[in-house]
């Protein structure tokens, strides 16, 4: 077995490995290439299923805003809008909360607090999507029907993102609570970036008799600045990718609505809801190419916040 799958081990690091060593380097390596090639293959099943949609309308599926799966006109636009928009909304929200949060433990909070809080944020990301959603339909719809969306009506209602009924079921309830759900994602990367800046350069921005504010700002937040945005773009591509409680709050309508509190849907809630039901090959066709969109838009995110994590990783290093 050695020698015939000798080729995963490079050339040079052969004769280093014992035969004891071997079993175990070639289970990581074909664990790797494993994933590579799931991966691969899922790909490649999506493009297969969206070649009729794609063969038939090309870029006008991506830009038209007509889903009618009733008479097979399908244009993806108004759950790519819905998607971006949600996980903007999200970032906006989750992402001071989750800074602040970072500070809090890496800079403010004793070692007492610190643990035990750091444990609650991030036990918020084993919580079942499904329980998110329901704990959004019964308390936090309600909650944005009541409290929220009056207030904004009454004040901000002459800016068209504020307009609308107060249904509490839309884009800005799914946006709270992708927020909620983006939250320890945001706040773990950033308090391991923070953690990682030298302690030295803390000390050198106080020797320069700053204050605790301005070390802040200087040796964390400036310093950190490439970690902070690798942790937006993992949240961002968390936000994009999430199904069940957006689906349970969105309002799941095919329709590019300007104001945050009217009903919408995204590629992942539209996939969930239709993908059961989907009879005829264009309506197949058209939710295999929403997912390949998605799955790409998802390989990128990823992509680039890896990419800057690595550059944050240099800068701290020098």
């Amino acid at each position: 077995m050695r020698q015939i799958f000798s080729f995963l081990i490079p050339k040079n690091k052969r004769s280093e490995i014992r035969q004891s060593d071997f079993a175990f380097v070639f289970l990581l390596r074909f664990v790797s290439i494993l994933i590579i090639l799931i991966l691969s293959f899922l790909l490649l099943y999506l493009w297969n299923g969206s070649l009729p949609i794609l063969k038939l309308t090309g870029l006008k599926f991506f830009t038209e805003n007509n889903w009618d799966p009733t008479s097979d006109q399908y244009g993806a636009l108004p759950f790519i809008y819905g998607t971006l928009l949600t996980a903007i909304v999200a970032l906006l929200i989750a992402t001071p909360i989750a800074i602040s949060t970072a500070l809090f433990l890496t800079e403010v909070a004793s070692k007492k607090i610190a643990k035990p809080f750091g444990f609650l944020i991030e036990m918020l990301s084993t919580i079942p999507s499904v329980v998110y959603g329901l704990w959004g339909i019964f308390v936090l719809a309600p909650f944005v029907k009541n409290y929220i969306q009056p207030v904004f009506n009454n004040y901000l209602g002459f800016i068209p993102f504020f307009k609308g009924p107060p249904f509490g079921i839309g884009i800005f309830s799914a946006s709270l609570i992708l927020s909620v759900m983006i939250l320890p994602t945001i706040t773990a990367v950033c308090r391991e970036v923070f953690l990682s800046i030298p302690t030295t350069l803390r000390e050198g921005v106080y020797a320069l008799g700053s204050t605790r504010w301005e070390m802040i700002k200087t040796a964390v937040l400036e310093a950190g600045f490439s970690g902070i945005l690798a942790a937006v773009a993992l949240g961002f591509g968390r936000a994009m990718g999430e199904t069940m409680a957006v689906t349970m709050l969105i309002g799941n309508r095919a329709d590019i609505a300007f104001s945050l509190f009217a009903p919408g849907a995204t590629m992942a809630s539209v996939i969930a809801n239709e993908s059961p039901e989907a009879t005829s090959a264009l309506h197949v066709s058209s939710l295999s190419a929403i997912g390949l969109t998605l799955f790409i838009v998802s390989l990128a995110v990823s992509g680039i916040s890896r990419l800057i994590t690595q550059i944050t990783k240099r800068k701290l290093s020098k």
